[in-house]
């Protein structure tokens, strides 16, 4: 049985371009009950102008994040192995064709929420969408999901998201989960940068949601973890488990016995004189 939310550990820069640390990602998400992993795919050149990396030693240094493409059939081969779907966010167009052959979902970033080129041909695979909407507005928004499902793509879930690294617990506003489910007609959730437990209870078990993504790193080592985003495996573990557990004691809408108490049904208060156990269990009854 598929369980929801379905969770999806973001990687995103924490790789450190090495393939072994690749697919140790894999593995720990594998071990925390995540059911997919996501990786990123962008060449630094591609993802900001000449101005800005002309002028910022800050934005160059992220040549030294990007994901080499060697690493993605052999991510795909460990997500087959551990049973986990395969995402990946495509940041330049030619990364989709890239990709393609490997991911089980495209991710789109928040950032590229306003670009319709790329989301006409993710869309265009066929391949299921998971859209973040950090920053956007509503009019933004329904522009994105309309291009989304204009150019072929039936599969489209829409995460809310607070672009900021870490995101305030107060400024979450979960509710808006709830209102994209009404207008929008999708699978909804939310993408974390909170690292709130509290929040993630709530988005998952109050709102519902299909589809919960947070960013993962190993040990704090990642390049992108002193942000503040990021959660450690052990403690992810811990939301993902009591998520699960809590789905799971909602249970039937059917009141019956359920089979761990049928043996106390006759140790209850007997009709007649109000003690316990039933009288036919008195006569037979041995210690």
């Amino acid at each position: 049985m598929t369980m929801t939310p379905l969770f999806i550990s973001e990687v995103s820069s924490n790789h450190q371009q090495n393939l072994e640390r690749c697919l140790k990602f894999v593995d720990i998400s594998a071990q925390i009950g995540c059911d997919a992993v996501k990786f990123q795919l962008f060449r630094i050149e591609k993802l900001f102008s000449p101005e800005i990396l002309s002028k910022s030693e800050f934005h160059s240094r992220r040549k030294a994040w990007e994901l080499p493409l060697a690493f993605i059939p052999k991510i795909k081969e460990r997500c087959v192995e551990k049973k986990l779907q395969f995402g990946c966010t495509p940041f330049y167009l030619d990364a989709v064709d890239q990709l393609n052959p490997y991911v089980d979902f495209y991710k789109i970033a928040s950032y590229e929420l306003l670009w319709n080129d790329l989301l006409t041909k993710c869309a265009q695979t066929k391949k299921p969408i998971v859209l973040s909407t950090g920053m956007a507005t509503i009019e933004e928004i329904h522009q994105a999901v309309s291009t989304i499902r204009n150019n072929g793509c039936t599969n489209l879930t829409v995460l809310h998201c607070v672009s900021a690294y870490p995101a305030p617990p107060e400024e979450c506003n979960l509710n808006v989960i709830s209102a994209f489910r009404s207008d929008l007609k999708t699978k909804v959730g939310w993408s974390d940068h909170s690292v709130a437990p509290s929040v993630i209870y709530r988005a998952a078990l109050d709102m519902k949601s299909d589809v919960i993504e947070f960013h993962l790193d190993l040990e704090g080592d990642g390049e992108e973890y002193e942000s503040g985003h990021c959660w450690l495996p052990h403690e992810i573990a811990l939301v993902i488990r009591t998520i699960r557990e809590a789905e799971l004691a909602g249970g039937s809408a059917c009141k019956k016995t359920t089979a761990s108490e049928q043996p106390d049904r006759d140790w209850r208060a007997d009709p007649e004189d109000g003690l316990r156990p039933l009288k036919h269990i008195r006569k037979v009854w041995h210690p």
